[in-house]
């Protein structure tokens, strides 16, 4: 018995020494926006340009306006069944001119659907 007890205390002051402390106030774990959004961590990903492409075509089908596609220059996701993006997009009009677009992109790759779900220009 007192073997087990000392086993116990000892593996509990290794932790202890082992784990960093946390400050009051400093963050823990990944960052995330309300409602389960969260940054995306790597913008320039191929598959993250790839879908702010795809969103701009996507629009394109549905309006009477020509957009070419920049680039992705900020997101958010969301894990649902499948993933929610919401893209922040460069793209510029037919005069050349640069506009900043919100789409919002839901994708579930197993099933390879993609939905168009939002797109606005933004300020």
């Amino acid at each position: 018995m007192r073997t087990c007890t000392f086993l116990v205390v000892v593996v509990a002051m290794i932790y202890a020494i082992a784990t960093p402390a946390m400050g009051c106030g400093e963050s823990y774990g990944t960052t995330s926006i309300e409602d389960g959004w969260e940054h995306i961590p790597n913008i320039n990903d191929q598959h993250i340009q790839e879908l702010g492409n795809w969103a701009v075509l996507e629009f394109l089908k549905h309006v009477n306006c020509l957009l070419k596609f920049i680039k992705v220059v900020s997101g958010e996701e969301k894990v649902v069944s499948g993933m929610n993006y919401e893209l922040v997009i460069d793209a510029s009009d037919a005069s050349g001119k640069l506009g900043r677009y919100k789409a919002e992109v839901y994708e579930q790759e197993w099933t390879k659907t993609r939905k168009l779900i939002s797109f606005s220009k933004t300020n």
